[in-house]
């Protein structure tokens, strides 16, 4: 049930009654951590909505559905790729609007453009959504690497950021250095580790269900099918071109630890969104499978291929010996051949899946 106006006003904590407080807190936005959702955005954005008080149906797996996270792969060989929701600060908006749409929000993103009004413009915005609006702001970086964070409050009329990061206790992220005794970071000097704001707007109308719902089926397959997006391999490609690059053995020098990190690093990126991924995306079929008889058989079998997937994702790891990206140990186990040659196979196999899913899905929109 949304919370009214004063319900959220209640958990709103300032600094002594004035127009323009030094100091405002929204407290009890839920926790963002990789515990509680790897992707960023979409866990973010669950924290937001349920801060807000909206339907809890816009839940994590709702966001990783409808934005197509949860369908999506990009690969570039030995590059960060991350997830489809990672890359809005380089202008690409589509999962995020459709993320919004889904829930019935109007939104704006603010990117840093280098000019010398940027950091005033950016604290006006941020101060107004959360002492006016009591809405937390979604933000790229503020503490760790710029991926989506939340920030719920600001302090000294925001030269302090408050808020919660993925990576505010991680190691080798420029983790925060105080915190709140909420939990929440603190961070003074936010500004120039702080690359774009996301500005929850106003509640428009949602569409009906079944419309979203098809809306997500039919994107789902275009992030599944286009073989290139924002310059890496997609979806059925990306799957290809990240089993080639394991074979390439002059690419894992065992005598250099430093590289076989870089290696394990962007691979297992690749690694943990097909299998957090691809659990949502079945998850996400089978709940709207409910409403949807027409299309109940054909998503149920999709999602029996997204649940053999994940299934394949665990038989790499083992084979790996772990998902740490800061483990030597699995950096030199990803350095032998046998190895590799195997990860390479199970990668193929799980492509396989994927287009067998597509297929169902298809089908399902046909009905």
């Amino acid at each position: 049930m949304k919370k009214s106006k004063e319900e959220i006003k209640s958990m709103v904590k300032q600094s002594k009654s004035s127009d323009k407080p030094a100091r405002v807190v929204l407290e009890g936005v839920p926790r963002i951590g990789f515990d509680v959702g790897g992707f960023m955005f979409p866990s973010s954005m669950r924290a937001c909505m349920q801060f807000i008080g909206e339907d809890p149906a816009y839940d994590y797996n709702y966001i990783m559905g409808t934005s197509g996270a949860a369908f999506g792969l990009l690969w570039k060989r030995w590059f960060y790729t991350g997830d489809l929701t990672d890359h809005w600060i380089g202008g690409w908006l589509e999962p995020i609007d459709r993320a919004f749409d889904a829930v019935g929000y109007t939104y704006e993103t603010v990117i840093k453009k280098g000019k010398p009004e940027d950091k005033a413009y950016f604290r006006r915005r941020i101060v107004e959504s959360i002492r006016d609006k009591h809405h937390p702001v979604m933000a790229a970086g503020v503490v760790g690497p710029p991926c989506c964070n939340i920030i719920t409050g600001y302090d000294e009329h925001g030269d302090i950021l408050i808020g919660w990061s993925h990576f505010q206790s991680y190691p080798g992220h420029g983790p925060a250095e105080e915190f709140e005794p909420s939990g929440y970071f603190r961070k003074r000097d936010w500004y120039k580790d702080t690359q774009g704001l996301i500005i929850i707007g106003e509640k428009k109308g949602r569409p009906p269900l079944g419309d979203i719902h098809r809306k997500a089926l039919r994107w789902a397959l275009d992030v599944m099918r286009v073989p290139v997006a924002l310059e890496r391999h997609s979806g059925l490609k990306a799957y290809a071109a990240w089993a080639e690059d394991l074979l390439r053995d002059e690419d894992f020098p065992k005598e250099n630890i430093e590289v076989l990190l870089e290696r394990l690093d962007c691979h297992l990126v690749a690694h943990s969104v097909v299998w957090e991924g691809r659990w949502h995306a079945g998850q996400f079929l089978r709940r709207i499978a409910e409403p949807e008889p027409a299309m109940r058989e054909q998503l149920g079998q999709a999602a029996i291929c997204y649940d053999a997937e994940v299934n394949l994702m665990k038989q790499v790891s083992e084979l790996q010996g772990g998902s740490d990206p800061h483990d030597e140990r699995i950096a030199r186990k990803l350095a032998e051949p046998a190895i590799r040659r195997h990860i390479s196979s199970l990668i193929l196999q799980a492509r396989d899946k994927d287009e067998e899913a597509a297929n169902h899905l298809e089908r399902a929109l046909a009905k």
